[in-house]
């Protein structure tokens, strides 16, 4: 298998993965709280705050849709790089509010470090290499 193809799968299985959650976090938020990691809701409305968690996310995913559609590899590369500072982000949240620490690190961290892994092999994968220089004769 190659690593165009590796790459593809795994942007491809990120963006069905936030797309996902996304989804959850705008049509239910009660519901998909629990999973975010904090350790309680929070009093009032506090619904709002999950649904643009919601938008957030379901944009992320269409961004990264639009590259790999559209075969802008690099720059899918390196919008992997830059959204996983959204999940190491959530894992901060998480952590700093009193959060269940192994879902700041087993959801977002984990997240996060395989975005940047994807992300990484992808720049690999569309590096530049150098030509080689042609002899010339003297």
């Amino acid at each position: 298998m190659s690593l165009k193809t590796i790459n593809t799968v795994l942007a491809a299985t990120f963006i069905l993965f936030i797309l996902w959650f996304g989804t959850g976090y705008i049509l239910s938020p009660e519901a998909t709280a629990a999973g975010f990691g904090l350790p309680s809701w929070p009093p009032g409305d506090g619904g709002g705050f999950l649904i643009v968690k919601g938008v957030r996310d379901v944009v992320m995913a269409l961004v990264l849709a639009i590259l790999l559609v559209t075969g802008h590899r690099r720059a899918l590369g390196w919008v992997l790089l830059v959204q996983s500072l959204a999940a190491y982000g959530d894992m901060t949240n998480v952590l700093a509010h009193n959060g269940s620490v192994s879902t700041a690190l087993a959801v977002h961290c984990l997240t996060a470090t395989l975005m940047v892994i994807n992300g990484l092999l992808i720049m690999r994968e569309t590096r530049k290499t150098p030509a080689t220089p042609t002899p010339q004769l003297v």
